[in-house]
């Protein structure tokens, strides 16, 4: 791939499902991804199967999470949660952190707003993400999204960080 504009073409959203879990795997045992999305670090590979398989067949009403692939192969999930009329908050995770900071992420958040407003009827995209975590931040600005509060802070990547919420209403470009 050569270049941030050109990865729009590999990135594809698609439903979760059973076969996935291999994938899902090989992420809970990277411990940067698991401390970057609050995953517990040695999770028995029982438990996560069963979490997986939660997610797979008993989605919420007001959630929806979606496996984001690169040139077909799994790499991360995008979620929307707490839909509500046209509103829903954005989730990007990225399984693999060598992946991180190229674009990906941004790519995939676009794929998914432009999924959430056709498919969906969303308009208005909330997000939020921890102070500390500079390409999070980065990613919502460029995409558009403009800081609206700070409330709460919690525990990530082993420090007390600050919670920034976003939001952007979205035109059906991103």
């Amino acid at each position: 791939m050569d270049g941030q504009s050109n990865l729009s073409q590999w990135i594809h959203i698609r439903p979760i499902t059973l076969d996935d879990f291999e994938n899902v795997l090989a992420w809970s045992k990277d411990d940067s991804f698991c401390e970057a999305n609050g995953w517990e670090i040695n999770r028995s590979s029982e438990e996560l199967y069963k979490w997986w398989r939660n997610c797979v067949n008993h989605p919420a009403e007001d959630f929806i999470r979606m496996g984001i692939t690169l040139n077909g192969k799994l790499i991360g999930y995008a979620d929307m949660a707490c839909m509500k009329g046209n509103t829903a908050e954005l989730g990007i995770a990225i399984g693999e952190s060598r992946l991180w900071g190229q674009g990906i992420g941004s790519a995939s958040a676009k794929c998914m707003m432009e999924y959430a407003s056709k498919k969906l009827g969303i308009s208005i995209f909330n997000a939020e993400t921890h102070e500390a975590n500079a390409r999070s931040r980065k990613m919502l600005e460029n995409l558009g999204f403009k800081e609206i509060s700070r409330i709460g802070s919690e525990e990530y990547q082993g420090m007390r960080s600050e919670r920034i919420q976003y939001r952007l209403i979205f035109n059906g470009e991103a």
